[in-house]
C-alpha cells in the first residue's frame, strides 16, 4: 500500500499541534507565524539526499531525527531557540510504515526542542529531504562567525570525529547502520552518524560570552576555517588539545579516529570563540547544560587555520573537510 500525496501530508499533519504563536499551520497555501516582540527571526535550510547524507540502509526513524537535527545545530550555532519549521520530502514510494517511522524519529527530537511543523511540501522522487528552520533570538544577541578577536580561545563541543569514524567502518563492513549494534562502543558512534545531537542549549548558553560560532558539519577545520575569513582572523589549533575518543579506543580505533577528529564531517557540533577573560564562565556554562566543551587553540592576527603536533610543529592537512562538489 502507498498513500496519495494528500494522505501523506494528514498522515504527517496529525502529529502536529496547536500553539499560541501559529495563527495559521499546515493545510493553507503558507503558514501564519507571530515572532515575538525584541525579537529577531532566524532561518536557516538544509537538504539531506540518500547515499550523500546517509546510507541507504539507515532506518526510517533515524533519517527523520536527522533531518530536523541538522538545522537544529545551524540554529544552535546562532544562539537562537527553534520555534517553527517546514519539511519536503522527496520519496521514491510513500509507504504508512516507512512515513509513520520517519515521523517517529522527525517528531521525537522536535517535541524535545519544542519546534512546530508548519508546512511544507511532498513529491516523488528520489529520496531527499529538506527542511526550513526558524528561531528566535533577542535583537542584536545571535551568535555570528565575524566576532572573533586575536587573544581569544578556541573552544568545541563534544568529540568532533566519531560520526566520520562511523561512516568509516560502515565503509569497511564493521557497522551495521540498519539496526542497534550490541557493542556499546560500536552502538555509541553508530548513534553520532545517524542521530546527532544539535548542541541548543550550549548555543543558548554562549549568548553574551562567545565572540564566534558555527556548526562543525563539513570538518573541524573547514568549519572554523568560515570563522577565520568572517573575522579575518588566524586560528592556531593544538592537536594534542582535540578532545579523545573513548569508543573509538574501546573499538580499537584511535588511530584511525585520530586521523579522522579534525576533517571528517557530520558532528554537528560546536566550535565557537571566546575571550580568554571568561575561560572559567565559559567551561561553567557548558556544566550548567551538560555538555562537554574542550579548549583546542586560539585566534591570533593573520589568516588561515594552523593544526599543529605536540612539538608545535605544523602538520600538513591533505583535506580539510568534506565539499560537495569537490573533486
Amino acid at each position: 500500500m502507498s498513500l496519495d500525496e494528500f494522505g501523506l501530508i494528514e498522515r504527517i499533519r496529525r502529529r502536529t499541534g496547536v500553539r499560541a504563536d501559529i495563527a495559521l499551520g499546515i493545510g493553507d497555501d503558507a503558514a501564519l507565524l507571530q515572532p515575538q516582540p525584541g525579537q529577531q527571526l532566524v532561518v536557516t535550510a538544509d537538504t539531506l539526499n540518500a547515499g550523500v547524507h546517509f546510507p541507504l540502509q539507515t532506518p526510517a526513524a533515524d533519517i527523520g531525527w536527522k533531518t530536523l537535527a541538522v538545522n537544529l545545530s545551524d540554529l544552535a550555532a546562532m544562539g537562537a531557540t527553534p520555534r517553527w519549521c517546514t519539511l519536503s520530502l522527496s520519496l521514491p514510494e510513500a509507504s504508512p510504515e516507512w512515513v509513520d517511522a520517519f515521523a517517529q524519529g522527525f517528531f521525537a527530537l522536535a517535541d524535545a526542542h519544542d519546534i512546530a511543523l508548519v508546512g511544507g511540501d511532498t513529491t516523488r522522487g528520489p529520496l531527499s529531504l529538506s527542511v526550513t528552520a526558524m528561531g528566535e533570538v533577542p535583537t542584536g544577541a545571535a551568535l555570528r562567525r565575524d566576532g572573533a578577536q586575536p587573544g581569544d580561545d578556541i573552544w568545541v563541543t563534544g568529540v568532533p570525529g566519531e560520526a566520520g569514524l562511523a561512516l568509516s567502518l560502515w565503509q569497511q563492513g564493521r557497522l551495521d547502520v540498519s539496526q542497534p549494534s550490541a557493542d556499546p562502543a560500536l552502538e555509541q558512534l553508530r548513534l553520532r552518524l545517524a542521530r546527532p545531537t544539535p548542541r541548543v542549549e550550549a548555543g543558548l548558553a554562549l549568548r553574551g560570552l562567545a565572540s564566534a560560532a558555527v556548526d562543525v558539519s563539513d570538518g573541524l577545520l573547514a568549519d572554523l576555517g568560515h570563522i577565520c575569513k568572517r573575522s579575518q582572523v588566524a586560528a592556531d589549533l593544538l592537536g594534542q588539545a582535540l578532545p579523545a575518543s573513548v569508543a573509538a579506543t574501546a573499538c580499537g580505533d584511535e588511530v584511525a579516529f585520530n586521523a579522522l577528529r579534525a576533517t571528517a564531517g557530520d558532528d554537528y557540533e560546536l566550535c565557537f570563540t571566546a575571550p580568554a577573560a571568561l575561560r572559567a564562565q565559559v567551561s561553567e556554562s557548558m556544566s550548567c547544560v551538560a555538555v562537554r566543551a574542550t579548549r583546542i587553540g586560539y585566534i591570533r592576527a593573520g589568516s588561515g587555520v594552523h593544526l599543529s603536533n605536540e612539538e608545535g610543529v605544523l602538520q600538513a592537512v591533505a583535506k580539510r573537510g568534506f565539499n560537495h562538489f569537490s573533486g
